[in-house]
């Protein structure tokens, strides 16, 4: 009997994840009141400081894409309100961050929420992670999902790979990291309904981390 091979211990040196909230409706409203909308979400978010200096219009583009950024620098916190959805981004985040990230998109949101009555219909979640293996080169763990019929088209090695894996409600990609030497780039997303909590989000997330973690034959460094 063979022994079980143990996990490739990885770093995760940069990561990210992003919420967004879908309306029921579209609101034009939402555009026309934004000068009271940015301030009910300044007096919400005062716990963490934020400041007009941090604040930007965005004008351009398709009238679904306008609306305002709020950054909260010191926690790589990113917020973006318009008409059609509101969206909240987070660099550099863990698992020990989980209470704190909710604290924050919570104290936005719902002041959002209660200020512009919006009924929310889906929630939609993204969290990307580069992952640096300690030991072996990041090809060692994409060739397990490289096709053998297209590893053979050229003699030389593969360089890099992905994969995208879609369902109705969750999507997968697994791709050769473009921003770390020897490193590989999972996203993985999920839609929920808009009833669902935080916590119970944050629960099934992890588990889709684990699971994957699990396929990759990978496990974080955490010393």
């Amino acid at each position: 009997m063979s022994e079980a091979r143990m996990p490739e211990l990885v770093t995760i040196p940069l990561s990210f994840i992003e919420f967004t909230l879908d309306y029921e409706r579209q609101d034009l409203t939402l555009w026309v009141e934004r000068a009271h909308i940015i301030q009910t979400i300044f007096d919400a978010l005062k716990p963490w400081n934020p400041s007009i200096d941090d604040l930007e219009p965005i004008s351009t583009g398709k009238l679904s894409e306008q609306g305002f950024i709020l950054k909260i620098p010191l926690k790589r916190v990113s917020f973006f309100f318009g008409p059609a959805s509101c969206r909240f981004t987070r660099d550099g985040v863990d698992w020990n961050m989980l209470e704190e990230t909710i604290a924050i998109l919570d104290a936005a949101f719902s002041a959002f929420i209660r200020f512009s009555g919006m009924v929310i219909v889906g929630q939609r979640t993204v969290i990307g992670l580069h992952l640096q293996p300690k030991t072996a080169p990041f090809m060692d763990i994409l060739s397990a999902f490289l096709a053998p019929q297209l590893a053979a088209l050229e003699k030389e090695p593969v360089k890099t790979m992905a994969t995208v894996v879609r369902w109705a409600k969750r999507r997968v990609t697994l791709d050769g990291s473009g921003a770390l030497v020897n490193a590989l780039f999972l996203k993985f997303e999920r839609e929920f309904d808009g009833a669902t909590s935080y916590e119970e989000m944050a629960v099934q997330l992890r588990k889709d981390e684990e699971e994957l973690f699990g396929i990759l034959g990978i496990e974080e460094d955490r010393a």
